[in-house]
């Protein structure tokens, strides 16, 4: 059987028992948006088996000595390498897909403008001199 780990499915005092703290500490770790767990449509706090575990590291790390805003940095931090380490696969499979379907050509450049637009470029060549666009990447040879 396959457990969702986002799955929200624990109330506060079941999280609580399961991070071996008191209901109020999740509240508060709530309120500083060091956990925050989903919502229920009545409202009340709904903590994920990721979210228990995010509880113990906190607890883990407060034990060690770091402080609380150190922590809610941590985790925002640890928050970002995932969505980016979840970005990367998207955009490694994309790849994929486009090298198997002939549609990947690795002498296409993109540019950046000022605006923070992307501009794809043929081989060879330039970017409008009044755009200001900066190369970024070249597509990878096979």
């Amino acid at each position: 059987m396959n457990f969702d780990a986002d799955a929200p499915i624990f109330v506060i005092s079941v999280a609580a028992e399961l991070a071996e703290m008191h209901p109020q500490t999740l509240r508060q770790y709530d309120r500083m948006g060091i956990v925050t767990p989903q919502r229920s449509p009545g409202r009340s706090r709904r903590y994920s088996r990721r979210d228990v575990d995010a509880l113990r590291t906190v607890q883990r790390l407060s034990q060690e000595g770091v402080s609380l805003e150190g922590i809610r940095r941590v985790m925002l931090l640890e928050n970002q390498v995932r969505a980016l380490q979840s970005r990367v696969t998207e955009l490694s499979a994309e790849l994929a897909r486009a090298r198997a379907g002939g549609s990947f050509d690795p002498s296409r450049v993109f540019a950046a403008g000022m605006a923070g637009d992307v501009v794809s470029l043929a081989r060879g060549q330039r970017p409008r001199p009044r755009s200001q666009a900066v190369v970024l990447w070249r597509g990878l040879a096979r």
